[in-house]
């Protein structure tokens, strides 16, 4: 790399600092992503789910579903993931997730999309340099029917230490 352009190459700062949330501060999550028979496929085999639901159309069929049924994990992990840029991509620890509920099943080829309500937000009494916000997540499916949601927590760094 030439010394000219690292000279010029400036760090681009990504996601949201802790002063950037509101309590009830909504965000609708851009990306949406549409979970791939591929997808489903890896995700079993990787995770080595022995359900016959998440591979076995004629099992899932003769069980009142149109066809294989995507992994509960991997709708969780999609909706995290689609949150990730607006909540949590600036840095901070990831604190857990609690309450979380699977509403309806989810089938390959749907597309998932997300919105996160901000519902606390409080200083960090041993981490000065960061504050702890809550999220409300929701999962949708193409027909915006509520799929997932869940509430998560995440240490966020302040402003002034991202600098």
């Amino acid at each position: 790399m030439s010394e000219n352009l690292r000279s010029r190459a400036r760090k681009w700062p990504k996601g949201n600092c802790y002063e950037d949330f509101a309590v009830g501060q909504v965000f609708r999550h851009h990306w949406g992503r549409t979970i791939t028979e591929a997808d489903q496929v890896l995700f079993t085999s990787l995770s080595m789910s022995f359900n016959p639901l998440y591979f076995n159309a004629e099992f899932a069929r003769a069980h009142g579903h149109p066809g294989v049924v995507v992994h509960p994990m991997l709708i969780f992990l999609t909706v995290f993931g689609l949150s990730v840029e607006d909540l949590s991509e600036a840095g901070g620890l990831f604190l857990g997730v609690d309450g979380l509920k699977f509403h309806r099943p989810v089938y390959p080829g749907e597309t998932l999309t997300a919105r996160s309500t901000v519902l606390e937000k409080r200083e960090s009494a041993s981490r000065p340099d960061s504050g702890i916000v809550g999220w409300h997540t929701e999962g949708f499916n193409a027909g915006g029917e509520l799929a997932i949601d869940f509430r998560r927590t995440n240490l966020v760094i302040r402003r002034e230490v991202r600098r």
